[in-house]
């Protein structure tokens, strides 16, 4: 073996005259301080359009929000009265009020609730169509596509019909069906836990089937052979799906959960419609139907705008985990 010692003699080799010595290393290259990445400033330059238009649309309209959020801005200022700075007074308003705490509570509870029987809900439905026949698949397919495209508020009419006091469904089958007389003409949007109910089967029947064909399309990337030796050596069906599918669909599951926690969590639509059917306001208020309150009905958008800002806070920890893990992942 060839040393690099330069302090020995030259070796003498079986040529006359002839001395082997031993080869100097290469000195190290030079580290850039900055490494350019291929095609130079190309990238950045293409995210120049696209950036611009995201500042204008998104950018200035919360800077705009952040504004308002300082200043006293009600009805008056509306109309061209000049608003006056507050500054952190609406922040200090909303944060020592115990109504936004109760909004903010019920808010997250409710959206934990619809994210995880969204996500359970979901995935069985992806695992389902994985084992259904081509054309049954095609069939589920198709409902779960008429019912994502729905637009909320046809859904929550339509649900709300079916539950409606007087003739809905669901009081009829359950009366009729169950012989169960305690739901005759039951009214099931007065109780604010039989509102959430309601609210949480329309956000969750909409929501399950970008969630199921999100995790079935990471389904067909998943290796069948790994599958089958996993099923060879005895592991059953819950086993290799916690083992083996779960960690290749890791990030599918991440970003799916993260919008979803999102989506939920700013929900408005829902919970708006079925207050105006027939639920009460002040029990059943959520954050997206609170700021409206305060700001549009109540006239006092720098308070609105005050809770807004908070939301996106909120909002804007839970996308900054997102990247934060979604970078973790692509690292190892």
């Amino acid at each position: 073996m060839t040393t690099t010692d330069t302090g020995l003699p030259p070796a003498v080799s079986a040529v006359d005259g002839e001395r082997i010595v031993t080869p100097q290393p290469a000195p190290p290259p030079k580290r850039r301080r900055f490494s350019r990445r291929a095609g130079g400033l190309t990238p950045y330059g293409l995210l120049v359009p696209a950036s611009l238009v995201l500042a204008a649309i998104v950018g200035w309209p919360l800077i705009q929000l952040l504004i308002t959020s300082m200043q006293e801005f009600g009805r008056a200022q509306v109309f061209g009265a000049p608003p006056t700075w507050v500054w952190f007074e609406n922040y200090v308003s909303v944060l020592t009020d115990v109504t936004f705490y109760e909004v903010l509570g019920r808010s997250l509870v409710f959206a934990a609730v619809c994210v995880v029987t969204t996500m359970v809900l979901g995935t069985l439905m992806a695992l389902l169509l994985q084992r259904l026949p081509k054309g049954f698949r095609l069939l589920l397919s198709l409902g779960m596509l008429l019912a994502w495209a729905m637009p909320p508020l046809s859904a929550t009419i339509v649900w709300g019909w079916m539950f409606d006091t007087d003739y809905g469904i669901v009081n009829s089958v359950l009366v009729n069906g169950f012989g169960l007389e305690q739901f005759q003409q039951h009214s099931w949007l007065i109780d604010p836990l039989s509102f959430f109910l309601v609210a949480g089967i329309i956000i969750v029947w909409g929501a399950v089937p970008f969630v199921a064909f999100t995790i079935y399309a990471g389904l067909t990337q998943v290796p069948d052979e790994v599958l089958e030796a996993a099923q060879l050596d005895g592991a059953g069906a819950f086993k290799r799906f916690r083992l083996i599918t779960f960690p290749y669909l890791k990030p599918i599951f991440l970003i799916t959960t993260i919008l979803q926690i999102i989506w939920d969590l700013k929900v408005f639509t829902q919970i708006f419609a079925l207050q105006d059917i027939g639920g009460i306001r002040a029990l059943t208020n959520t954050l997206g139907v609170y700021i409206y309150q305060v700001s549009i009905a109540g006239g006092d958008f720098g308070t609105g705008g005050a809770i807004a800002v908070i939301t996106a806070i909120i909002l804007m920890t839970v996308s900054l985990y997102y990247v934060r893990q979604t970078i973790k992942e692509e690292e190892l």
